[in-house]
């Protein structure tokens, strides 16, 4: 594969990736600068939201999401988020919202890393 193809394939890739993904240091980023305006969606349990969820973050389990539930949340960009790395709760919500027309990000990392990096945590009472 000469060089010129490899880098054009890598570029479009990356690109398409970046698209629909984000990841916990961009989402905090923007949460304190308050730069973007977007809705924070946990697609996890009632009870793990309840434990413990992103500041903001509204609650729809990815099984859920249906033209009706959906239109309840506000306009914008959905960014999705479950546990972790080993959880597709979030890659299924973003596929349903993008194919009711939604535009939406996958928060990789999930709750797990927003966690584990010191980020705030609401809870539910």
């Amino acid at each position: 594969m000469d060089t010129v193809t490899q880098t054009d394939i890598a570029q479009a890739h990356f690109a398409n990736r970046l698209a629909v993904e984000t990841d916990v240091a961009d989402v905090a980023a923007t949460l304190t600068t308050h730069e973007d305006d977007f809705v924070l969606l946990d697609v996890r349990s009632r009870t793990s939201y309840d434990a413990g969820h992103l500041p903001g973050a509204v609650r729809l389990h990815h099984s859920e999401i249906t033209k009706e539930s959906v239109a309840s949340l506000p306009e914008g960009l959905v960014i999705a988020y479950c546990w972790g790395p080993a959880c597709n709760g979030a890659c299924k919500a973003a596929l349903r919202l993008a194919e009711l027309g939604r535009p939406v990000k996958e928060m990789l990392g999930g709750f797990d890393h927003w966690v584990r990096d010191g980020h705030p945590v609401e809870t539910s009472s």
